[in-house]
């Protein structure tokens, strides 16, 4: 029995572990894909990096909390292939600077109104992730005439609709450590990342926080999306969103998490392109 007991034992060790499932998984940020047309736009005092591929009708990518426009790459050939493409960096974030005025969702939003204004586009598209899709929001909300479809991923639209603990996810853990490293190789103040988590933890802990009225002034073409195993968002509060906001869709990915688009960038895609109508 002893020896049957080891052999098991032997066995089970040489096995391989079991591979992550792929909602699990943390996939590399993408190479920066090179193009001509890029620079730092001077918007309300601070210099918001932008870059652009393609053409066609316009559509900006909007990226979440603590992240660059490197982590759109995956999704750069496949929606420049039929639009204009334009990545922004948040202002404090990857390549923009800040001043010293406090986060916020609507100063946030203005940055990308003004940089529109700066590019001489008057209305885009918004494919937004976590802040990013609360920004296509924000935008739909205050202003309307500069925004069309809005493909909002894993938002938020009350500080309660995050999940408690969510940071000492493993998955999500490791992408505020690995935002850290690309903070300190981006940014014009490399060495401030705890404090720049500090002052962008003070902006998730109240905002946003918007009334079921508000949501229902939105009249922009909205699709709620989120995976099936987010480890931020809970699912009914994107459920609430989806029935709230008026011409709103809800699609909820199946595998994949708060990073569907490096988990599964076929399927993020496809989902972009099929609500902007290029399927």
């Amino acid at each position: 029995m002893r020896r049957f007991a080891l052999a098991a034992v032997l066995v089970l060790a040489a096995l391989p572990a079991a591979a992550a499932d792929l909602w699990e998984t943390l996939p590399p940020t993408p190479t920066p894909i090179p193009t001509g047309r890029q620079g730092e736009a001077p918007v309300d005092g601070v210099k918001i990096h932008y870059a652009i591929y393609g053409q066609g009708s316009p559509v900006v990518f909007l990226h979440g909390g603590l992240a660059n426009t490197n982590y759109w790459g995956n999704q750069v050939p496949a929606v420049a292939a039929h639009h204009t493409v334009i990545l922004v960096d948040s202002r404090g974030h990857g390549r923009s600077t800040r001043d010293a005025r406090p986060y916020g969702y609507d100063l946030m939003a203005d940055d990308v109104v003004a940089l529109l204004d700066h590019l001489g586009i008057p209305k885009a598209d918004v494919v937004g992730w976590s802040d990013g899709a609360i920004l296509g929001l924000d935008l739909a909300l205050r202003h309307k005439d500069h925004v069309g479809k809005v493909f909002a991923f894993a938002a938020n639209t009350l500080p309660s609709g995050v999940k408690d603990g969510v940071e000492k996810n493993p998955t999500f853990a490791a992408y505020i450590e690995r935002a850290g490293h690309e903070y300190a190789e981006l940014s014009a103040t490399p060495k401030e990342y705890d404090a720049f988590v500090e002052q962008i933890g003070k902006m998730w802990a109240e905002q946003p926080n918007w009334t079921g009225a508000q949501l229902e002034m939105i009249d922009a073409p909205v699709l709620v999306v989120d995976g099936d195993h987010d480890e931020a968002i809970k699912r009914e509060h994107t459920e609430y969103i989806a029935a709230t906001v008026p011409h709103a869709g809800l699609l909820i990915l199946p595998n994949v998490s708060h990073f569907a688009f490096l988990q599964d960038p076929k399927l993020f895609n496809d989902a972009i392109l099929h609500f902007l109508g290029d399927d």
